[in-house]
């Protein structure tokens, strides 16, 4: 097995092998067949997205004796060199602007460049990181590149374009690379692990794409990490969710299903484990905050995965379909607006876990603020039948009520609670203090003690007079 990088293993070699930049690569083709060529290009985008690669095929195409041609014959003297793993061709000279961007630089450049090609059909200069070349280094090099001889080319390749003065660049062709959507990375890449021969469970592909964030070295950079520790297994998720960073799908599950059934023991727990795990408080906020937004997306758009909305493992789209069932609209918006505040007063925070700890207890407790989306969540657990507060009017412990406390019923209707002779009056409002007067009982200590009422429902007891009174008479049916 070479011990050659992944990313420079598969780098490729014509404008068919480059990957989600065909708004750049369809034109230049184009341009190529029509034999239209500019003298200066600038390739401008985030890193990694194939900036460097598709100037050197350009080269390529530009050289080989079949063209100036889209698809180089990879077969004459001037393409072997330019191939992959060939040496190089002295007609093709790479500039590296961040250590050679001064004006001596431009300048020895600039005589150099009038020199005719050794034995190709062009002299191609390709300066990588023009950002970095000094004012005064563009400057002298902006007569060579307004008007450059014949056999002379530029290529300039920058993350930063703005930073290239707009004289060098209102006279090159501006081509915008962009970043690899996550569904033709993921492609990509297990085309690639097919190659390596190598088996990867299926929820590791995810984890790398999101990892590269859209960059296609930075992806093929992972994965070539995660293949030369894999085993005979081929690559696990357990293994790539250790050795990235990234949170366990589980204890994801368990701390939305703990904001989703109002336990919050569950949830502290999921703080606990990932703590003293050793894992990054920040880290597994982000997850969250990712996990959430899928469950958004989800709750509003049912068939999002087949529609590529969310990428990720069926089983997973499964559990966060089962999980979005059991929400409401206003509690996920919530908890995700509270988790995206959490992560970003996270930052540079002395506690992590407080901070994370307190993050839940805002999701867990929506009763206790009164904003407008807190209401709304309110609302949603209600209508879905769930109580989280702490009394809630539930009787107390070990308060069983008797016969004589169901009501009997009247022609007109609804049932009248009826109390036995002997019984206190309870006060209106039920709840805790019901609960409390009927197991006291009369002459009990801090039991109430009021008048007969009249008909109908008990009323209120005035101020507690120092003399105990004589327990009241049972109240007769309504």
């Amino acid at each position: 097995m070479s011990s050659l990088a992944l990313y420079r293993r598969y780098r490729p070699e014509s404008f068919a092998e480059v990957i989600g930049q065909e708004h750049v690569t369809d034109p230049l083709q184009q341009a190529l067949r029509n034999n239209r060529v500019n003298h200066a290009y600038l390739f401008s985008g985030p890193r990694g997205c194939g900036k460097t690669t598709s100037a050197r095929i350009l080269a390529r195409c530009l050289n080989c004796e079949q063209g100036p041609t889209p698809t180089p014959c990879g077969t004459c003297q001037s393409c072997r060199d330019l191939a992959r793993n060939g040496p190089g061709s002295i007609d093709v000279i790479e500039i590296d602007a961040a250590s050679h961007g001064g004006v001596d630089d431009a300048r020895d450049l600039r005589e150099k460049a009038f020199f005719g090609p050794a034995g190709s059909r062009y002299k191609i200069y390709i300066i990588d990181e023009a950002h970095m070349v000094t004012p005064a280094g563009f400057n002298a090099l902006l007569k060579v590149v307004e008007e450059p001889p014949e056999h002379l080319k530029f290529i300039f390749a920058t993350t930063e374009p703005e930073k290239v003065i707009g004289t060098i660049r209102s006279r090159t062709h501006h081509y915008p690379f962009r970043l690899v959507p996550p569904g033709t990375l993921r492609e990509y890449l297990g085309e690639v692990c097919g190659k390596e021969g190598i088996p990867v469970e299926e929820g590791v592909l995810p984890l790398v794409v999101r990892s590269g964030a859209g960059s296609v070295r930075d992806s093929m950079s992972v994965m070539d990490q995660l293949l030369a520790g894999a085993r005979a297994d081929g690559v696990t998720y357990a293994m790539a969710t250790s050795l990235l960073g990234y949170t366990d799908s589980s204890l994801l599950d368990s701390v939305v299903e703990a904001f989703a059934t109002g336990d919050g023991a569950a949830a502290f727990e999921v703080v606990d484990r990932i703590i003293e795990g050793g894992n990054d408080p920040r880290r597994f906020v982000a997850d969250l905050l990712e996990r959430l937004r899928d469950l958004v997306i989800l709750a509003a758009v049912p068939d999002a995965a087949e529609k590529g909305l969310i990428d990720a493992p069926v089983d997973v789209v499964e559990r966060m379909q089962a999980q979005a069932g059991i929400f409401g609209a206003a509690e996920l918006s919530r908890a995700a607006d509270l988790v995206n505040e959490g992560l970003t007063e996270m930052r540079g925070a002395n506690s992590p876990r407080l901070q994370l700890e307190l993050i839940c207890a805002r999701v867990l407790l929506p009763a206790a603020y009164g904003d407008e989306r807190s209401v709304m969540a309110r609302l949603d657990r209600i209508e879905r039948g769930v109580n989280f507060s702490a009394g809630g009017g539930a009787p107390a412990v070990a308060y069983v009520p008797g016969p004589e406390a169901h009501g009997a019923a009247v022609p007109g209707g609804a049932p009248v609670r009826q109390q036995p002779a002997d019984a206190a009056p309870i006060p209106p409002g039920g709840g805790a203090a019901a609960a409390r007067a009927a197991v006291r009982g009369p002459g009990a200590p801090g039991s109430p003690d009021v008048p007969a009422p009249g008909a109908g429902y008990p009323q209120a007891a005035p101020q507690a007079p120092a003399v105990p009174q004589p327990p009241a008479a049972a109240q007769p049916p309504a």
